[in-house]
């Protein structure tokens, strides 16, 4: 039942897999460019004129249709290289035909009712086909040669001389080897694009994981605002002589709405908290601002890298956004030189300005090669974060004489208050809705 089935749907396969004139052409080699297409060109001209030397003399009540068969065989070719099935079907055609003609003769011997040249050519042509198609298909148009050759052999008295068998075997090893060199292209292909894909989800996962470490050092930070919103609100009422209760109840809603705000930042910084040991014991530690800068140098300067530091402007606290983002820009930058530039100087400077912080870290270029380093780094995606996260400009990249720098702006903008509004002017817009 189940071959009777298979049986009647062959047809309806060979339809659909042989039964087209899609335009497939064959690719470009990565070092030789079209330059096999043009010997493929060369060798079908080359194959038409032996083919054509080849009748001479024969089929001469034929020799118009003759000399169409000769120029439609090598066309074969050619048309093979854009459109493999179309090209495919003209070939075996042509095959067929020129065989059943009557008085086949050739001058320089043959295979059957074939001639050297027509096996040669038809051998290409099956061959450039695999090169393009499923190996299902190719094999399908294998099996459809090899009967049209039957059918030939059988229409057609074997009176020269060749084995047959040596046709098949060359249409096979055409088929097989075509196959072969197109599953690996194939699988060459797909592992270029899975590299592609790995490669952007690695980026990506890169990304979330530096954003997840800058979301968990600044809860830190806005956790300690919000706990002295807190505790103002609930000290407040004591330091006012009779305080009204509409005063209580206010300052009691703004305590219960700080604690909640608390609660939600630990409910997200436990989604985002790394499950590895070292970020779970230190994720209470406080984070660190410039005032531990020195500190910082001092380590790079224990591994002999010489360290500069320069401030400029009046030093003065920041809000910890900043105070936090430049001391990781930094400390991103240092380790990056002891990482990829050893034996080199490094010159840190801070700029202390009215409307912001900027920071410089360049190093000279290093006197010897530095040993590989185990990984993918995240510094110059985490410094992109972090000054991307407080709206200013980071400016990385080698110097001329074969140094690196890093530039960094942190502008500090502060919230404009709300401008004041009458009851009939709608709700109040805040600097925070704005943004």
């Amino acid at each position: 039942m189940k071959v009777t089935r298979g049986l009647r749907a062959v047809p309806g396969i060979l339809r659909e897999d042989l039964w087209t004139v899609a335009r497939d052409p064959l690719p470009r080699m990565p070092w030789l460019g079209r330059l096999p297409h043009g010997h493929v060109v060369l060798f079908a001209v080359i194959m038409g004129w032996l083919n054509a030397a080849e009748r001479q003399g024969h089929y001469s009540p034929n020799v118009t249709l003759v000399s169409l068969l000769v120029v439609l065989q090598s066309a074969a070719v050619l048309l093979v290289l854009s459109r493999p099935i179309p090209g495919w079907w003209l070939s075996t055609a042509v095959l067929f035909v020129s065989a059943a003609l009557p008085g086949n003769g050739f001058s320089l011997g043959g295979v059957g009712p074939w001639n050297i040249a027509q096996v040669v050519l038809h051998t290409l042509v099956l061959f450039l086909l695999a090169l393009r198609v499923r190996p299902r298909i190719a094999a399908e148009a294998l099996v459809l040669t090899l009967l049209a050759a039957v059918v030939n052999l059988a229409l057609v008295p074997m009176d020269r001389g060749g084995d047959p068998n040596l046709v098949a075997v060359s249409y096979a090893t055409a088929v097989v080897l075509g196959t072969a060199l197109r599953g690996r292209r194939v699988a060459r292909a797909r592992l270029v694009e899975q590299e592609g894909i790995t490669a952007e989800e690695r980026a990506r996962r890169t990304l979330l994981e530096e954003r997840n470490r800058i979301a968990r050092e600044l809860h830190d930070v806005v956790a300690h605002h919000m706990s002295v919103i807190s505790i103002q609100s609930q000290v407040a009422p004591h330091l006012v002589e009779n305080p009204s209760d509409e005063l209580k109840e206010n300052l009691a809603g703004i305590r219960r709405s700080a604690v909640e705000a608390l609660t939600e930042l630990r409910r997200v910084l436990g989604v985002l908290r790394s499950e590895d040991a070292l970020a779970d014991g230190v994720r209470h530690a406080p984070q660190p601002t410039l005032d531990r800068l020195e500190e910082l140098v001092d380590t790079v300067r224990g591994t002999g890298i010489a360290v500069d530091v320069e401030i400029a402007g009046e030093r003065r606290t920041l809000p910890p956004g900043i105070e936090l983002s430049a001391f990781r820009i930094v400390q991103e930058a240092l380790s990056n030189v002891m990482r990829h530039a050893p034996g080199t100087e490094v010159r840190v400077e801070i700029g202390y300005h009215p409307d912001g912080l900027t920071v410089w870290v360049v190093n000279t270029a290093p006197d010897r090669l530095a040993p590989p380093s185990p990984g993918a780094g995240h510094g110059l995606l985490g410094m992109r974060e972090r000054v991307a996260m407080l709206r200013g400009e980071l400016a990385t990249g080698p110097m001329p004489d074969g140094g690196y720098e890093v530039a960094a702006v942190l502008p500090m903008r502060e919230a404009s208050p709300a401008p004041a509004v009458t009851p009939a002017a709608g709700p109040t817009e805040t600097a925070e809705d704005t943004a």
